[in-house]
C-alpha cells in the first residue's frame, strides 16, 4: 500500500516558488482525508442499519402472520408449545367374563369464544341457571374482559346439559368433542380401578390418564393406541364383588364398625376374585385427598392393600404350620399353658383359663397365645423371620394396583425373644389383609407359595413349596375343628365346609402407646370347601360391636365370622361350588389321614 504523505511535495515545491504558506497545503489535504474517513463510516453504519431493519421487519412479518392465521383458525386449550394432536385413545378393563368395569365415553366439552359472542350478560346468566356452581356476575366479567379470547367452561357435559346450552342461542358457546371415562358400575370395585382424569387439553380431544388402581398401574398399556382393541382382563369376578359388597356394608352398619374389608382370592392360582374396601367411593367423581384426619378413614383408603394391621389370632396358623412343618411338635403333642406365661416385666395371658395343658390341634381350636407363644419358642428368631419371609409378610405385597409398592408392613426394630412369642399370636408386626389372604392360600394348596394377582390366569403358576403337602393337609384339618368345635362355630354353612381361623387384636393407640380399650380390629380367615380349599377369603372389620345381647361383643366370632359365613353362603354357588354333606368332607380329611 502507498502511504500519501501529509506534505505532497510538488504542491509544496509550487507554493514556495509562487510566495505562498506550505502549511496551508498541509491542512487542506487533512480535511480531505477526515472526510474521506467519515465517509466511509458513515456508509458501513448505514449499511448495519439497513441489515438490522430487514430483520425486524422479517420478525413484525412472521410474528403477524401467525398471529393472523392463529386469528383465522379454530383455537385450542392448550399452549406452551403442547401438541394438538391429543390421543384420547384408552382401553376398557373388564372383569373376568369380559363384563365392562371401565370404558371411555363419547362426550363434549363446552368452551367460548369471546370474540364472536352476541350477549355476553345473557349467556352468562343462562350458563348460571344450567350449572349453579356458575356466577353469573364472575362469568360476564370473564366474558366481556378485553383480554380473553377463548374461556374453558366446562371439560365434560352430559347430552341433557349439551342440548340446554345449544339452546341459548349464543354463537360464542362452542363444544369440543370428548372421551370421558366411564365407571358403569359406580362404585363397584372402585379401590381396583382407582380413576381417570383429563391430563392435556385441546379442543378437539382430550388426553386420558390413570390416578390410582389399575388405571394408574397399567396406564402406559392402557394409552397405548395400538391395544385400544384388546380390553385388560382382570381376575374380578363382577357378580361376585358385587355379592361381597352388599354383604359387607351391611355387616359394616350392622356392627358399628368405622371400615370393612374383603378379600376372597383363588388358592391355587392367586386370582384375587373380589377386593372390597369400605367406607369405598364412586370412580366416576373420585373425591379429592384428604388433608387432615387418619389417612384410614379416607373412603380413597384401600385398606385391603394399604392398611398394615395387627390381625391378632389368625397369625397362630401360620406358626402352629411352621411347627409341624420343622418337626419340632406334632398334632397331638401337649403344650403347658399354664398362665400367664411371664417374659421379664411382660404376661402373655389367655382368653380363658384352658387349663395345664392342650394339644398341638387344641391349641389352635381354642386359640391359646401361652400354647402357641410355646410352640414359637421352639423355633426363635431366626427361624420365624426365614419362615415369614418365604410368605412375603416381610416386604410390601405385589399387586398390580399403584398403591401396593407404597404399603410395607410394620417390623420389630429388634427382634427380641418376647418378638417371637407376641407375632406368633399376631401383634408387634403388622401384615394387610391381602397378604394374610396369600399366607392362607399357601398353607392349605399343599405348601407352594401364592403370588396374588389382579389380571386373569389361564394356568397355575408355579411357586416355591413352603411347607410340605402333609403339613399343609394337617393345617386344613385344623382350620375345619376351629370351625366346627372352636371359636369360628357361627361359620358352620349347610352344604359347604370351611375352615378357618378368628383373629380379635386390641388396637394399638396412635397417642398415648399401648393398646386401646374396647377398640378391637376382628379378622376372620377362611378356606373353602375345608375338605379341598379352592378359595380363601379374609374378613376384618375396624371396631365392630354386637349390640344384640345383654353385653357388647366385639371378637371375631361374633362379628367378623357371621358376615364372613355370609358371604360364603352367597358366593359358593356363584363360584361353581356344588353342596357338599359335612360327613362326606369329614371322610375325605379320614381318607386323608
Amino acid at each position: 500500500m502507498i502511504r500519501t504523505p501529509l506534505r505532497p511535495l510538488a504542491p509544496v515545491l509550487k507554493a514556495r516558488a509562487d510566495g505562498q504558506n506550505p502549511d496551508l497545503i498541509e491542512r487542506e489535504n487533512r480535511r480531505l482525508r477526515a472526510e474521506a474517513a467519515r465517509d466511509q463510516a458513515r456508509t458501513r453504519a448505514e449499511g448495519r442499519l439497513v441489515v438490522l431493519a430487514l430483520i425486524f421487519v422479517c420478525a413484525f412479518v412472521v410474528l403477524g402472520a401467525r398471529m393472523g392465521l392463529l386469528a383465522t383458525t379454530e383455537p385450542v386449550a392448550v399452549s406452551r408449545g403442547l401438541p394438538e394432536d391429543i390421543s384420547s385413545a384408552r382401553a376398557d378393563i373388564v372383569d373376568r367374563n369380559g363384563r365392562v368395569l371401565a370404558t371411555n365415553l363419547a362426550t363434549h366439552a363446552l368452551y367460548a369464544e369471546t370474540r364472536r359472542m352476541v350477549d355476553p350478560e345473557g349467556a352468562a346468566r343462562e350458563l348460571a341457571r344450567i350449572f349453579p356452581d356458575i356466577d353469573a356476575a364472575r362469568m360476564a366479567a370473564r366474558f366481556t374482559d378485553p383480554n380473553r379470547r377463548f374461556i374453558w367452561i366446562r371439560t365434560r357435559l352430559s347430552p341433557e346439559q349439551q342440548q340446554q346450552v345449544h339452546d341459548i342461542g349464543e354463537p360464542g358457546l362452542m363444544f369440543g368433542p370428548r372421551e370421558m371415562r366411564v365407571y358403569p358400575n359406580g362404585r363397584m370395585a372402585a379401590h381396583v380401578l382407582g380413576g381417570a382424569r383429563f391430563g392435556q387439553q385441546g379442543v378437539r380431544a382430550a388426553e386420558l390418564i390413570g390416578v390410582a388402581g389399575t388405571e394408574l398401574y397399567f396406564d402406559e398399556d392402557l394409552r397405548d393406541p395400538a391395544r385400544q382393541d384388546q380390553p385388560l382382563e382382570l381376575s374380578l369376578d363382577l357378580t361376585v364383588q358385587a355379592v361381597v359388597t352388599e354383604v359387607l356394608e351391611g355387616g359394616k352398619q350392622m356392627l358399628n364398625a368405622r371400615g370393612a374389608t374383603a378379600v376372597l382370592m383363588d388358592v391355587h392360582t392367586g386370582e384375587v376374585i373380589s377386593l372390597v374396601s369400605l367406607p369405598d367411593f364412586d370412580p366416576n367423581h373420585r373425591p379429592p385427598p384428604p388433608t387432615e384426619g387418619e389417612p384410614a378413614d379416607s373412603p380413597l383408603f384401600n385398606r385391603a392393600v394399604q392398611g398394615y394391621y395387627e390381625l391378632g389370632s389368625v397369625m397362630k396358623t401360620l406358626a402352629v404350620a411352621q411347627a409341624l412343618d420343622e418337626g419340632v411338635v406334632t398334632p397331638d403333642e401337649k403344650i403347658d399353658t399354664r398362665g400367664p406365661l411371664s417374659w421379664g416385666r411382660f404376661r402373655i395371658r389367655d382368653f380363658r383359663d384352658y387349663g395345664p395343658e392342650l394339644s398341638v390341634t387344641d391349641v389352635m381350636v381354642r386359640s391359646s397365645n401361652i400354647g402357641t407363644a410355646r410352640i414359637m419358642q421352639r423355633i426363635g428368631a431366626e427361624g420365624q423371620q426365614d419362615f415369614l419371609r418365604k410368605l412375603g409378610l416381610l416386604d410390601s405385597m405385589p399387586l398390580e394396583v399403584a398403591e401396593a409398592a407404597r404399603a410395607r408392613p410394620l417390623l420389630p426394630d429388634r427382634w427380641s425373644d418376647l418378638s417371637v412369642m407376641t407375632i406368633s399370636y399376631g401383634h408387634g408386626m403388622s401384615t394387610s389383609p391381602l397378604a394374610l389372604a396369600s399366607a392362607y392360600a399357601t398353607m392349605v394348596n399343599g405348601g407352594r407359595r401364592v403370588t396374588p394377582t389382579l389380571l386373569k390366569q389361564h394356568s397355575i403358576p408355579g411357586g416355591e413349596q413352603v411347607i410340605s403337602a402333609r403339613t399343609s393337609e394337617q393345617i386344613r384339618l385344623m382350620l375345619h375343628q376351629v370351625v366346627q368345635e372352636g371359636t369360628a362355630s357361627f361359620a358352620r354353612i349347610p352344604g359347604y365346609p370351611l375352615g378357618g381361623k378368628t383373629g380379635s387384636a386390641d388396637k394399638p393407640n396412635p397417642r398415648g402407646g399401648g393398646y386401646m380399650k374396647e377398640a378391637v380390629l376382628a379378622t376372620f380367615a377362611s378356606v373353602f370347601p375345608s375338605h379341598e380349599p379352592r378359595y380363601a377369603l379374609i374378613v376384618t372389620l375396624d371396631e365392630p360391636v354386637d349390640t344384640t345381647g345383654p353385653e357388647p361383643r366385639r371378637t371375631a366370632g361374633w362379628t367378623a365370622v357371621p358376615v364372613s359365613a355370609e358371604i360364603t353362603r352367597r358366593v359358593a354357588p356363584l363360584l361353581g361350588l356344588r353342596p357338599t354333606r359335612l360327613r362326606d368332607a369329614t371322610a375325605a380329611f379320614a381318607q386323608g389321614h
